[in-house]
């Protein structure tokens, strides 16, 4: 049965970076989701080749989330926050404290990215003040990072489309030039460039002056400006930087986090152990909104002493350590590690590219990047010069529309697409995926 979209209705409400006076006439409302699929109102079924958002690591209908959750609303859904914690909030900072790399053992519970990047700011600023280094409160981020909605997550974001309708944002932020290898912003080659855009970060420091920088925030993979991917050596580099300047270190690993790039953690992937971790997203799998920071041993000991001290992390929000969100986050979680579905991303991924490799010939797929099940393609009129196509081409947008109009949901700008199915994919299931994306690059290559 086709259900008629109350069109007026829609046009007031606002979605995410949206036209809404646009997508009102033909929107899309989704009705259920199953596994690695949507159905919408209509009737009509998606793959979900960007598990929603990069979120639903466990795929959708998961019975043991849900079971759960279920058994969580019958014992408590909210504990006083300024008066207590409960069993299900103490039961996930145990687990995550298990998984999470180095000595990052102590765990703040949230309610979503935006609040984890926010909060791991603040938390490096007051360990400085609490430490003997009262002026340090810079940030230190790169250019096409995003690090949340939120003003201070904003500002330490670098993607100009989302940051200047709301300028001038907060100061003391300072943006350095992304790892983007296959158009090096430095006109470098790897591995003769040295990595300069991670040895450049300690000229910043200096001349920012050191007594003044609080952090680094960066995502380990970076979504917004194109699925950005790392050499291995430059988490490495950044560490040391970070660790002669007194520096915290923060892996904003929103998207990167649970078993995403083939391990739990994308600092496990790389190598790297920063000092603070922000999660969100795939930690209970869309279920219901958590996030979180787990951060040091070090910093944890500045936040310790007599209450009349007040040296206790001034910083709160009213859902973070929900019991029911903390009963979908353990659930999740819990299956990402006993279905092993960090390797499984692995293995998926390597299907994909060998189904992106299969596309070689027709000369429009200049780079393809990413780790374990999030992998970025950008697209190129010409391989060997890597130009671009023009950007009234939108040559990456034409093929996110037509995977729509196939039934593949996936992330599309001018130059680039994504796929980050949820981990629970199927090689039979990536391959009627890629046969669909196949489809739509061919399609869109044979029509410019």
């Amino acid at each position: 049965m086709t259900m008629e979209p109350d069109g007026d209705t829609i046009k007031h409400m606002f979605l995410d970076f949206m036209q809404m006076q646009e997508f009102a006439k033909h929107p899309i409302i989704m009705k259920t989701a199953q596994g690695i699929w949507y159905e919408d109102v209509n009737g009509k079924k998606y793959i979900d080749g960007l598990s929603g958002v990069f979120v639903v690591n466990v795929g959708h209908g998961n019975r043991r989330v849900i079971e759960a959750m279920k058994k969580q609303l019958d014992e408590i859904t909210f504990a006083p926050p300024l008066h207590s914690t409960n069993m299900r909030a103490i039961e996930l900072v145990k687990l995550i404290a298990s998984i999470t790399p180095g000595d990052l053992h102590t765990v703040k519970l949230l309610s979503g990215g935006s609040e984890a990047t926010e909060a791991a700011m603040k938390l490096a600023r007051q360990y400085h003040r609490q430490t003997g280094n009262p002026h340090k409160y810079k940030v230190i981020s790169r250019y096409e990072g995003y690090h949340g909605a939120t003003i201070g997550a904003l500002a330490a974001s670098g993607v100009t489309s989302r940051r200047s309708t709301f300028e001038p944002l907060p100061g003391g932020y300072i943006h350095v030039f992304p790892p983007t290898c296959y158009r090096c912003p430095f006109g470098l080659e790897y591995p003769e460039c040295a990595i300069l855009c991670a040895s450049i970060v300690e000229d910043v420091i200096k001349r920012e002056d050191p007594a003044t920088v609080s952090s680094i925030i960066l995502e380990p993979i970076g979504n917004t400006g194109g699925i950005i991917t790392p050499p291995q050596e430059y988490f490495q580099i950044l560490r040391e930087i970070s660790d002669k300047y007194n520096v915290i270190l923060i892996f904003d690993e929103i998207i990167t986090g649970f078993g995403r790039t083939g391990q739990m953690f994308a600092a496990q992937t790389f190598k790297t152990t920063p000092d603070i971790i922000c999660m969100g997203k795939g930690m209970s799998s869309g279920y219901s909104p958590v996030g979180g920071l787990a951060f040091s041993d070090k910093i944890a000991d500045a936040f310790y002493g007599d209450q009349s001290k007040g040296v206790q992390f001034n910083h709160g929000h009213t859902f973070g350590g929900n019991p029911l969100s903390s009963a979908a986050a353990i659930a999740s979680i819990s299956e990402i590690r006993e279905r092993e579905l960090a390797d499984a991303a692995t293995n998926i991924g390597a299907r994909i590219w060998k189904r992106i490799g299969e596309l070689d010939n027709l000369g429009v797929i200049g780079d393809v990047r990413g780790k374990g099940l999030i992998t970025g393609v950008e697209f190129v009129k010409d391989r060997k010069t890597k130009e671009p196509f023009p950007s009234e081409v939108g040559f990456g947008v034409r093929v996110g529309k037509k995977a729509l109009d196939k039934g593949l949901i996936m992330r599309s700008d001018p130059n680039w697409v994504a796929l980050a199915p949820p981990l629970i994919m199927s090689l039979a299931e990536a391959d009627s995926m890629m046969d669909i994306f196949s489809e739509c690059v061919t399609e869109v290559t044979k029509s410019v």
